[in-house]
């Protein structure tokens, strides 16, 4: 069985259009493969308006214990060079490129730090 988190995933869209149009809580992976291959016209629009640009979701993984979670992305957010969990000590996290500095970004998905290597 899957969650409906789960079944957003796979569909590639967010958690409260899922919720919005009736994707039960618990799907079994036959109900999910019927969807994917007869998608309501609902699904299908949300397709069809991707422009490309902005993600659904996004895989974050940890460079340091390999941990991954996957997340909505926040406008926010910087773009990162490497992420790492929030209890790892910055001396586990690869150097920075020579010649730059290391920028810290707390509060990256459910707990993760984004190293944010700048020119000084």
């Amino acid at each position: 069985m899957l969650s409906r988190r789960e079944a957003a995933v796979r569909l590639d869209i967010p958690l409260e259009m899922a919720a919005h149009h009736g994707i039960p809580s618990r799907l079994s992976e036959d109900d999910l493969a019927a969807i994917e291959q007869d998608p309501p016209a609902w699904l299908v629009q949300s397709r069809a308006n991707r422009t490309g640009t902005k993600k659904v979701w996004v895989e974050l993984a940890c460079v340091v214990c390999g941990y991954t979670e996957t997340a909505r992305p926040k406008k926010w957010w910087p773009d990162w060079d490497h992420l790492m969990c929030d209890y790892h000590a910055p001396y586990q996290a690869p150097e920075p490129t020579a010649g730059f500095v290391r920028r810290e970004v707390e509060g990256i998905g459910s707990r993760f730090v984004a190293l944010v290597d700048e020119k000084p």
